[in-house]
């Protein structure tokens, strides 16, 4: 599929900030984007089938994301596989973070684990320095392509206040393997936008679910910029 449409209950007109139907309530919405401010594991059961997933779950590792998320749940891996249940799409990238890697290789076996090399971040490690992170792919891309994207995390003044924004190229070049020309990317994890904003701008349609008010704003003024394609 190349399209993607909404719950068919998403067709009133919108109101002074998006439009209302029901329990859904979409927060933006252009001619690119849908964005929905609640919680995925609700709002998942009316998306439809999308082309790809593409999203950065939180890792529950104690980060502090704002009203509504709890980054440190007792029962992270049965919450990660309620809402990875209800995700309809050939394929899918979760960026799973090491920590939680043999989790969802018992949980949830990928196709296979790309790897996002991040150059110019170096965190401490076993062996001294880690500047990688793994992505968990279910299905195949849409060609043969390397399986480590690089994309070096750089000071961003659009997304300040979010804990781990990931850069632009970061999501960019999961659309280009995973999401056709003229297709639809959900992200149930919107966090500022990024995925939402790398489709904008590559001609593609996207979906996203974020449950932080705050960040949905963010995401708002970051969508509401003029793209040329």
């Amino acid at each position: 599929m190349t399209t993607a449409q909404t719950d068919s209950a998403i067709t009133e007109p919108a109101d002074a900030v998006g439009i209302r139907s029901g329990a859904l309530f979409a927060f933006f919405v252009d001619d690119w984007v849908t964005l929905y401010n609640g919680d995925c594991c609700d709002i998942l059961d009316h998306m439809p089938e999308v082309d790809a997933v593409i999203t950065d779950p939180p890792y529950n590792v104690g980060l502090k994301y704002g009203a509504g998320v709890d980054d440190e749940k007792v029962n992270y891996a049965q919450w990660c596989k309620e809402w990875a249940g209800k995700l309809k799409a050939p394929r899918m990238a979760i960026s799973t973070g090491l920590a939680n890697m043999t989790m969802w290789q018992a949980m949830m076996p990928p196709t296979w684990w790309l790897c996002w090399h991040k150059p110019a971040a170096m965190g401490r490690c076993v062996v001294g320095f880690n500047n990688w992170e793994p992505i968990a792919l279910w299905g195949k891309p849409l060609r043969a392509t390397c399986d480590v994207i690089t994309a070096t995390i750089k000071p961003d003044s659009e997304v300040e206040g979010h804990p781990c924004p990931k850069p632009l190229e970061w999501a960019k070049k999961q659309i280009e393997m995973l999401v056709p020309e003229g297709g639809t990317v959900l992200d149930p994890f919107a966090g500022t936008g990024t995925v939402l904003k790398a489709a904008k701008e590559m001609g593609r349609k996207a979906i996203g679910i974020e449950i932080n008010e705050d960040y949905c704003n963010i995401i708002k003024r970051r969508l509401a910029q003029g793209v040329l394609l």
